[in-house]
């Protein structure tokens, strides 16, 4: 009888979200949450307690499973998990369905038309009615649609799945879907959802010595205290922390009594620092062994082959005939070593690792080399030219062997495949080991060519270090103008990781190399990432134009695609600020090239680039999605973090969603910090200081500053945008503009740093000349502050049509910029009032209830006080008691007083709290007074640390 643990363990935190969400569900608000993990995490384990849990308080639960096994069936979870409506002892009343009772024919027999030719429902039709039956289930006291293995599902459970997850909010439906953690559209539909915030995604992380620890006691029926914390340690490192493989390996260890009970608790037989315990190794023999002799050499060759293999290059090394396979392969499953491996046919697993190790470890090593050689001379013939996985495969059974050379060389084709799929973990893994395998060949070529798409790969994945370390290597290749090319690789690793001057050091170091003597190809490519490393200092942009377009020109005539995209991308990041139209060109010009030469991972820069490009221009972030999707897909770290980056700044902090930047930014500098992405993380402190200016917290926003200078520095084009979006906008949200017209007098920069439509409107309404009409290489947050300045210039001399019509322009300019859109509002309103144009009272309204909610109350104050002044009422803002914390209520601390409290955290003068409030500074005064005799605390200081404690 299998070993398995009566309770859940380390999984506490999961079920009570999903217990919060059942009861979501119930209170009319359904919605979906996903589990995902690797296989043996627990992931099914966890929906169905969270099921039973669920119909324990009366829900209906109904269950249905993804499948691979046989020919594909449409439906099948959603038929599985329906059909047990039409066995349960109250069935449901479909009659209410209607017309949608028909199209749920496809999934439950019961329900089929009589009329056998009717023509199948639409898929849309399908997982309408689908909705609507759960919706009946789910009724009286709720319902959980549990579908377990998603990623095994077929395409039409997966329409029904996703058009689910999108509408089940006003129903009183929890789905729990579980999908595993390798690529498939499951796990795509639940990531697509999650980012829009329709369901949950939670990643089942393996568990922790205390946890194993836990789960051993458990399956063992015992108290903790009797299974000793080294066997539960020892435990915990054999299985890896995976709950299946640690009542697998319990199973195996007790069934061959090598874990017993003793008098003072459970032991271990055998410890010893090998990852296979010796007495497990003879309980394997010893079942090896009543396989018979062509059965137990069958297994020794899988074993080499790895923990999955292929039975027909097994069979085909070994010199079996098909019965005797097919016998072995019997047995070994009988006897609990091998499973079928359903994800491929002719392919088997063994069940477990340790397994392996055992078979193995049995092994002599000129014995474990001569299979390691047939197995691959089988892989060879089977399947010539070694297509997909079978390359590395292959490379590994030869290093087995002892044929070093030709193992170098195929993981170095395997290395070079990878990238063309823009694989790139496993170009790493290869391409290191065709490094290490080739440190004595002669083939200096093929060295050099392993070492400069090593280092290329290492930077894409954040290993900047890693490729940084290579470059003591060089001179083995002894190719002089190989050495060129390498050092600009490492240049380009540099750049991605934003460290500049390190990559400049190492343009310096090819050019020595390069000399006199080098060739144009190598200039090329030296030219092209010197030209990217200039971007990222100020004033050397003609330089960079100058670099870029000479080995564009260099790279067409000498065929190397890698320097002409290079190139393309610095032309079109130079040409965006003047003519959108031929940046690009140039963008699309890369684009094509990646294409054509099959170079992908380069391709996930373009379209960062390209995403960079739509949303400055028109503020449409899907380019930068989509070069995330590509960029994660491929291992691209630095991509993947930077068009994040994009996406917060042009989808959330200028969208207006500053409570779901602050976690993402906090995500993003972590994670940036942790693959040494120095630039990654440098914007991610601007950004935050953009967050904090755009909520009008100028503590926030030093501070953020200060995280961004120390950083990297102050002379970074970065600092553009924290003038630009920061430090004016602050000001501005404080109704300081002439702090703002300061600040924004020492900004610099390009107009992408976002900051010259303000500076025109700012400057318009303290009385300056009118604008001409915005640039079309502005960026679309730049033009709507633009059309607010005509809209205020044209009302001023009488243009009533003209004020009106750029006031449409600048609201439809700032759509997707919803802050931005009421600020504009109130900054042009009171012109209007002035002049007599437009609708500044109902302006006014919508921008003071905006100001109100998020908090900003000078904004605020000042709508309130345009619209008194226009003769208008105004609804009274003074939040209730109810909002203030307890301990300040039972303090006595008054609505007004909490006003000047919730100040204090950000460590503000009188005279700063006063201009925020719209009150005097010796108000401010007598409130601070008041605060410190209600919370008996000492002095101002004392105070202000309350007050950051109490509002963290």
């Amino acid at each position: 009888m299998l070993i398995r643990s009566p309770e859940l363990v380390g999984r506490d935190a999961q079920l009570r979200e999903l217990a919060t969400a059942f009861d979501a569900a119930l209170a009319g608000r359904g919605g979906a949450a996903f589990v995902t993990g690797e296989s043996g995490i627990g992931k099914s384990r966890l929906a169905r307690e969270a099921a039973a849990r669920a119909a324990g308080r009366g829900a209906r639960v109904l269950r249905g499973q993804g499948s691979s096994v046989g020919p594909v069936v449409p439906f099948r979870p959603l038929a599985e998990a329906l059909l047990s409506l039409t066995r349960e002892t109250e069935p449901v009343d479909v009659g209410e369905l209607g017309p949608y009772r028909q199209a749920l024919g496809v999934l439950v027999p019961d329900w089929r038309s009589a009329l056998a030719h009717d023509p199948a429902p639409p898929l849309l039709v399908v997982a309408e009615a689908v909705l609507r039956l759960l919706s009946v289930v789910g009724r009286a006291g709720g319902c959980v649609l549990v579908l377990d293995d998603l990623h095994d599902a077929d395409a039409e459970t997966l329409f029904v799945l996703e058009y689910l997850v999108g509408n089940l909010e006003s129903t009183r439906v929890l789905l729990i879907g579980t999908i595993g953690d390798e690529p498939s559209a499951a796990r795509e539909i639940a990531r697509s959802a999650a980012r829009r915030g329709v369901c949950t995604l939670r990643t089942l992380s393996r568990l922790g010595p205390g946890e194993v620890h836990a789960v051993v006691a458990a399956c063992l029926g015992t108290d903790r205290t009797r299974v000793p914390a080294e066997t539960a340690t020892h435990l915990w490192q054999l299985s890896a922390g995976i709950p299946f493989l640690v009542e697998e390996l319990l199973h195996e260890l007790v069934h061959d009594r090598l874990l017993a009970e003793r008098r003072d608790g459970w032991h271990l037989a055998d410890t010893s620092a090998g990852a296979v315990p010796a007495a497990l190794v003879g309980s394997v023999a010893s079942r090896m062994a009543r396989l018979g002799p062509e059965g137990s050499g069958l297994l020794t060759a899988a074993a080499v082959f790895g923990l999955r293999f292929a039975a027909p290059v097994v069979q085909r090394a070994a010199g079996a005939d098909d019965r005797t396979v097919a016998v072995f392969l019997d047995a070994a499953v009988e006897a609990r070593l091998l499973e079928p491996d359903p994800a491929a046919i002719g392919w088997y697993a063994f069940r477990h690792p340790l397994t392996v190790e055992a078979v193995l470890a049995r092994l002599g090593p000129t014995r474990h080399a001569d299979l390691a050689r047939l197995l691959a001379d089988a892989a060879e013939l089977l399947h010539p030219g070694l297509p997909g996985a079978w390359c590395a495969q292959v490379a590994h059974l030869r290093q087995l062997a002892g044929d070093r050379a030709v193992a170098g060389r195929l993981f170095a084709d395997a290395g070079h495949r990878a990238l063309e799929t823009a694989d790139a973990g496993s170009a790493i893994t290869s391409l290191e080991r065709a490094d290490a395998l080739l440190t004595d060949s002669p083939d200096l070529p093929l060295r050099g060519a392993v070492l400069e798409s090593l280092i290329h790969v290492l930077g894409e994945a954040g290993k900047t270090d890693r490729a940084f370390a290579l470059t003591g290597r060089f001179s083995e290749v002894g190719l002089f103008e190989r050495a060129a090319v390498l050092h600009a690789r490492v240049a380009w690793a540099a750049y991605l990781a934003g460290r500049t001057e390190e990559g400049l050091v190492q343009v310096t170091a090819a050019r020595t190399r390069h000399g006199s003597s080098g060739g144009d190809r190598q200039r090329t490519a030296v030219d092209a990432v010197h030209a990217l490393l200039l971007l990222g200092l100020p004033g050397r942009e003609d330089d960079a134009s100058r670099l870029a377009a000479g080995a564009l020109e260099q790279a067409g005539r000498h065929g190397d695609p890698v320097a002409a995209c290079q190139a393309a991308l610095v032309l079109g990041i130079l040409a965006r600020d003047q003519d959108p139209a031929a940046a690009s060109e140039h963008f699309e010009r890369a684009r094509q090239l990646t294409e054509t030469h099959r170079i992908p991972l380069w391709r996930t820069h373009v379209l960062l680039r390209m995403g960079e490009h739509s949303a400055l221009a028109d503020g449409d972030t899907g380019g930068l999605a989509l070069a995330r999707q590509q960029a994660e897909r491929s291992g691209a770290v630095a991509v993947s973090h930077a068009a994040e980056a994009g996406l917060v700044l042009h989808g959330l902090i200028l969208g207006g969603d500053f409570h779901a930047a602050g976690p993402q930014l906090a995500r993003l500098t972590a994670s940036a910090a942790h693959h040494g992405l120095g630039a990654v993380v440098r914007h991610a402190h601007v950004l935050r200081a953009v967050t904090a200016a755009h909520r009008a917290d100028r503590a926030g926003m030093a501070e953020a500053i200060a995280d961004a200078r120390a950083a990297g520095g102050d002379h970074h084009p970065d600092f553009a945008l924290c003038v630009g979006l920061a430090q004016a906008i602050c000001a501005v949200l404080e109704e300081d503009r002439e702090q703002a017209r300061r600040d924004l007098k020492r900004a610099g920069g390009s107009p992408a740093a976002g900051h010259h439509g303000l500076r025109i409107l700012l400057d318009v309404l303290a009385g300056g000349e009118e604008p001409g009409a915005p640039s079309a290489a502005w960026p679309r947050w730049d033009r709507q502050f633009t059309e607010l300045a005509r809209a205020v210039a044209c009302g001023r001399r009488g243009d009533v049509a003209g004020a009106e019509a750029a006031m449409r322009a600048a609201r439809e300019a700032a759509r997707p910029y919803r802050m931005a859109m009421h600020l504009g509002a109130r900054l042009v309103a009171e012109a209007a009032l002035t002049d007599g144009w437009g609708d500044p009272v109902t302006w006014l309204r919508t921008a003071e209830e905006y100001f109100h909610d998020a908090a900003v109350p000078a904004v605020a104050g000042a709508c309130r006080a345009l619209l008194r002044r226009a003769g208008e009422s105004v609804r009274q803002r003074r939040p209730g008691l109810q909002l203030l914390p307890r301990e300040l209520r039972d303090a006595g601390v008054t609505v007004r007083e909490y006003d000047v409290f919730r100040l204090l955290a950000h460590r503000l003068g009188n005279t700063d709290i006063a201009r925020r409030l719209l009150i005097s500074p010796k108000t401010v005064e007598k409130h601070v007074s008041s605060l410190m005799a209600k919370t008996k605390l000492p002095d101002r200081v004392t105070l202000f640390d309350y007050a950051a404690a109490i509002n963290r």
